[in-house]
C-alpha cells in the first residue's frame, strides 16, 4: 500500500497545476495518471487564456439554434445517435441554465475567477521558467456580417458590464490587425485582455517536468474507485487491485472525474464535449493572435507546431470513436476566412472537454466527504483557469479562506438535501 500525503488524480493541466501549489505550499504531493505522459485533453486546446470568456454556452434563444448546428455537416454541433436518451438530463439542465437570470449569475460567477487569472497564472510560469510560453496579444472575434454582430451586442454589453475591454472593428480594421483574413469578414471585436501560449503541450510538459525535478512523484496508474476511510484517510483503489492511501484526494480527471464522484455519493451534470482541431505546420498565412469566427463557432491561433484550427462540440461519450471528419471540415471553413490557407500535411486531433450543464467548473470539497476535493468541469477554460484552481485548492487544504466565494463552483449545487462544505 503507496502512502502520500496529498494525490492529485489526473495529470492534465489542472492536475498539474493543482500539484504545483500544493507543493510550494509544502504539501508532499503525488500526481496519479493512467498515462502521465500520453496525450491529454489539455495537450491539444486552442491554447488561449480565454479571460474574456465569461458567458456560459447556454444562453436565451440557443435552443431555436441547435436544429439547424444538428443538421449542418459542416456545423459546430453534433451529437452521435445512440448516445442521445442519455445526454438527456444533462441537455435539460444545460437548457435551464439558458435562462436571463441564470446567465447573469453564471457570468458573474466567471467573471470573478476569470479576473484572477494572471495573477495566478503569471507567478507560476515565472517559477516553472515558462514566462516565454505566453503571448500577451489580445484576440479578435470577427462576423461574416454587421447583422451577426448585431445579434452578439447584448452579450459583449454583458462583457464590458464586467470589465472587460471589447472594441469594435469595422472589416478594413479588422484586415489591418491581420492581413491574412479575407473579404468574407465585415467586422470584429478586439478583446486585449486574451492571450495565448506558444504550444499547449510543451507548457504542459514543462510543467510535469518542472514538478518531477522539485519532488514530486508522478506515477502511472488508472484510479478505479475513492474509499474513504473512518480515520479520516482515503484509500485509491488502482486498477491490478493495488491501492494507494493518502490524506486528501483531488479528483482533477477532466471529463472521466464524473464515475468517481458518484462512487463517492455525489451527483454532477458532466459530460464529454469531443472538440476537434487540425494544425497545419506551413499554413500559408501568418496570424498574430487567436482568431474567433463568431458565426461558424471555431477558432485559429498561431502557435509554434503551427496554425491550430480548432472547435466543434460532439457529445458521444466517452468511449466513441473520433470522426476526424470535423477536424477536416473545420479547415474547410477556415479556408473561407484564410485565402491563402495551404491545408496540405495537416495533423488531426480530438479531445474530450469536461463539459458541465451550467458552464461552471466544479471547485471545492466533496458534498458527502470533505477528505476529498474537486477540481474539474472546466470546459473550454481548462487551460485558463488551472492556476486559478490549484491555488484554490491549495488554500482550502492549507486551512485558508480562498479570497473568491466558492458556493457557484461547489459540487453542492447539484445536490439533493445534502450537506454542505465549502
Amino acid at each position: 500500500m503507496g502512502q502520500g500525503a496529498i494525490a492529485v488524480i489526473g495529470a492534465g493541466i489542472v492536475g498539474l497545476a493543482t500539484a504545483y501549489h500544493l507543493h510550494i505550499d509544502g504539501q508532499r504531493v503525488t500526481v496519479i495518471d493512467p498515462s502521465p505522459e500520453g496525450d491529454k485533453t489539455s495537450y491539444g486546446n486552442a491554447g488561449g487564456i480565454a479571460v474574456t470568456e465569461v458567458v456560459p454556452a447556454s444562453v436565451p434563444g440557443l435552443i431555436w439554434k441547435i436544429p439547424g448546428w444538428l443538421f449542418d455537416p459542416l456545423g459546430p454541433l453534433a451529437v452521435r445517435p445512440a448516445y442521445a436518451p442519455r445526454l438527456i438530463p444533462w441537455l435539460h439542465a444545460f437548457l435551464k441554465a439558458g435562462t436571463t437570470t441564470e446567465v447573469a449569475r453564471i457570468t458573474t460567477a466567471l467573471a470573478v475567477l476569470n479576473r484572477r487569472v494572471y495573477d495566478d497564472l503569471l507567478p507560476m510560469l515565472a517559477a516553472t521558467g515558462l514566462a516565454g510560453e505566453l503571448h500577451r496579444r489580445g484576440a479578435l472575434t470577427v462576423y461574416e456580417s454587421e447583422e451577426a454582430y448585431r445579434r452578439d451586442r447584448a452579450e459583449w454589453s454583458l462583457k464590458r458590464s464586467h470589465g472587460i475591454q471589447a472594441d469594435y472593428l469595422n472589416g478594413a480594421e479588422v484586415r489591418a490587425l491581420e492581413p491574412a483574413l479575407g473579404p468574407a469578414v465585415a467586422c470584429g471585436v478586439f478583446t486585449p485582455q486574451w492571450s495565448h501560449v506558444s504550444d499547449p503541450r510543451r507548457l504542459a510538459e514543462g510543467l510535469r517536468q518542472w514538478l518531477l525535478a522539485n519532488g514530486v512523484t508522478v506515477r502511472t496508474g488508472r484510479v478505479v474507485d475513492i474509499e474513504p476511510q473512518v480515520s479520516g484517510s482515503v484509500d485509491l483503489r488502482l486498477e491490478g487491485n493495488e491501492t494507494f492511501r493518502c490524506a486528501n484526494a483531488v479528483v482533477a480527471a477532466g471529463a472521466w472525474s464524473g464515475s468517481l464522484v458518484r462512487q463517492l455519493g455525489d451527483r454532477v451534470q458532466l459530460e464529454s464535449e469531443r472538440g476537434y482541431n487540425t494544425t497545419l505546420p506551413d499554413s500559408g498565412v501568418n496570424l498574430s493572435r487567436e482568431v474567433i469566427f463568431a458565426e461558424r463557432k471555431f477558432v485559429a491561433t498561431p502557435l509554434a507546431p503551427g496554425l491550430r484550427i480548432g472547435g466543434a462540440a460532439e457529445f458521444g461519450g466517452l468511449d466513441a470513436t473520433a470522426n476526424y471528419k470535423r477536424s477536416d471540415a473545420l479547415v474547410r471553413l477556415a479556408a473561407m476566412y484564410l485565402p491563402g490557407l495551404n491545408a496540405q500535411g495537416g495533423v488531426r486531433w480530438a479531445g474530450h472537454r469536461p463539459a458541465t450543464s451550467d458552464s461552471l467548473p466544479v471547485i471545492g470539497r466533496s458534498a458527502r466527504h470533505p477528505e476529498v476535493l474537486y477540481a474539474f468541469g472546466h470546459g473550454h477554460l481548462g487551460l485558463t483557469l488551472a492556476a486559478t484552481t490549484g491555488r484554490i485548492v491549495a488554500d482550502l487544504l492549507a486551512g485558508r479562506s480562498p479570497s473568491t466565494d466558492l458556493t457557484p463552483y461547489s459540487i453542492a449545487r447539484f445536490q439533493k438535501n445534502t450537506p454542505r462544505h465549502a
